[in-house]
C-alpha cells in the first residue's frame, strides 16, 4: 500500500472517527483504525465492539491496500505536522513509514484480517426525518441519561417510534425527561430501541443542524444512521425501559409561571453554597413569590426571592437544584411553567406555550 495525500484531507476524517477508540481498551486491535485503499476511494473505520463509525473519501493512490494503524499515533502525527503539508505512507508487511517535508516516522500496524466488522448486519426497517429535527429531540433529554447504574437499561437512550410519533426518553432515576416529535408522514413503526449512551454522545457529534433528511436504518439489535460520508452503527441496549408515561404526572392545578433565565440565575446564584453531594434547594411558594433557601453542613446560608405568577396556597418542597437547572437550561421559551399536583409532588417542567418536551424532577427530603 502507498499513497501520497494532503495532511488535511487524511487528517479530518480521522478526527471524525477516533472518539469511538477507548483509550483503555484490552484488545490491542480495537486502538488501531482500519484503512483500506481502493482504486478510487479510501474507508477508515473505528470500533469499540459496540459502536463503528466508517468514513470514506475519494482519493486515487499509487497501491492499493488494507492495513491497521494505530489510530492515536497516526492523528497525533498529522496533528503535529505543518498545514497544508503532502504526506507520503508506505506500508510493507506490518510497517507503516510516513514521510512529511523532513520529517520521518516508522509504526508497527496490525493485519486488517483481525480487525472486527459488522458487514454481515441486515436493516430491515428505515425511518426518515430531518437532522435538526432529530438532533433537538435528543439534545432535549441526553443529559437526564444515566451515567453508570446497575439497571444497564437506563444508562442509554430511549427512541419510542410509534406512528406518526418519535418520541427520546432518559432518566436516571431521579429525574426523566420526555421530547416529543411529530412525523410528518407515518412510518408505519411500533418500535423502542435504547441507544447506549455513548453511542448517544458520538451521534451528536455527527449530526448536523440542518434539515436535510436522515435515515435511521433499524434492525433487532443495531441503528445505523448515513451521515454524508460517515456511516454510524450502535448496538442496542437489550432490556425493557420503564413505562415512561406511567412517570410524568399531569398538569397540576399548582402552576407556576417564572421568567426562564432569571430563574436559572438565582437557582446558579443559591447553589453555590449548597452541599456538593446531595445539592438539596428548598421551594417555599407564595402569592407572586419564589423562596430559593440553601443550606450546608457549615451552617452557612443562600437566600434568593424569584417573582413568580402564581396564586393560591402556600407550600414548601425541595429538589436538587443541578436537575433544575439542567432542565431549564435546554428549553427554548423565555417563560417556564412549573406545576405541582401535591405540596410534595414531583415537578414537571414545561415550556410555558408548548407541550412537546416534560422534565420531571422527583422532590427531596431537607
Amino acid at each position: 500500500m502507498k499513497l501520497v495525500i494532503q495532511r488535511e484531507q487524511l487528517m479530518k476524517p480521522l478526527q471524525a472517527i477516533i472518539g469511538v477508540i477507548d483509550r483503555t481498551q484490552t484488545l490491542p486491535i480495537l486502538a488501531n483504525v482500519k484503512c483500506v485503499v481502493s482504486e478510487d476511494e479510501i474507508t477508515l473505520t473505528t470500533t469499540d465492539l459496540e459502536i463503528e463509525l466508517t468514513c470514506s473519501f475519494p482519493h486515487i493512490p499509487i497501491e492499493q491496500g488494507a492495513i491497521t494503524f494505530p489510530a492515536r499515533k497516526l492523528f497525533d502525527i498529522l496533528k503535529a505536522l505543518p498545514d497544508g503539508i503532502e504526506v507520503q505512507i508506505e506500508v510493507s508487511e506490518l510497517r507503516a513509514t510516513i514521510t512529511a517535508g523532513r520529517s520521518r516516522f516508522t509504526l508497527s500496524c496490525l493485519s486488517v484480517d483481525d480487525y472486527p466488522v459488522s458487514d454481515h448486519l441486515e436493516f430491515e426497517k428505515t425511518l426518515t426525518l430531518p437532522k435538526n429535527e432529530l438532533r433537538k429531540l435528543i439534545e432535549r433529554v441526553a443529559f437526564s441519561m444515566a451515567v453508570s447504574d446497575v439497571r444497564y437499561f437506563l444508562n442509554g437512550l430511549l427512541l419510542d417510534v410509534n406512528g406518526t410519533q418519535l418520541n427520546a426518553v432518559a432518566t436516571d432515576g431521579h429525574r426523566l425527561s420526555v421530547s416529543y416529535l411529530e412525523l410528518s408522514e407515518s412510518s408505519g413503526l411500533q418500535k423502542q430501541l435504547i441507544i447506549p449512551r455513548k453511542g448517544v454522545e458520538e451521534l451528536l457529534k455527527l449530526i448536523e443542524n440542518e434539515s436535510a433528511p436522515l435515515h435511521l436504518e433499524l434492525s433487532e439489535n443495531h441503528l445505523r444512521v448515513e451521515l454524508g460520508s460517515i456511516v454510524f452503527t450502535t448496538k442496542l441496549i437489550d432490556g425493557k425501559f420503564p413505562d415512561y408515561n406511567r412517570v410524568v404526572p399531569p398538569l397540576g392545578d399548582k402552576i407556576i409561571v417564572a421568567d426562564r433565565q432569571g430563574l436559572i440565575e438565582a437557582l446558579t446564584r443559591a447553589s453555590v453554597l449548597s452541599q456538593d453531594k446531595f445539592r438539596g434547594i428548598r421551594f417555599t411558594v407564595s402569592d407572586y413569590l419564589l423562596k430559593l433557601q440553601v443550606n450546608n453542613p457549615e451552617q452557612e446560608q443562600a437566600e434568593e426571592e424569584v417573582e413568580v405568577n402564581y396564586q393560591g396556597e402556600s407550600f414548601a418542597t425541595a429538589f436538587n437544584v443541578g436537575y433544575l437547572i439542567d432542565a431549564l437550561k435546554v428549553l427554548d421559551d423565555d417563560m417556564v411553567r412549573l406545576s405541582f399536583t401535591a405540596t410534595n409532588s414531583s415537578c414537571l417542567i414545561q415550556n410555558s406555550d408548548s407541550d412537546d418536551v416534560r422534565y420531571v424532577v422527583m422532590p427531596m427530603r431537607l
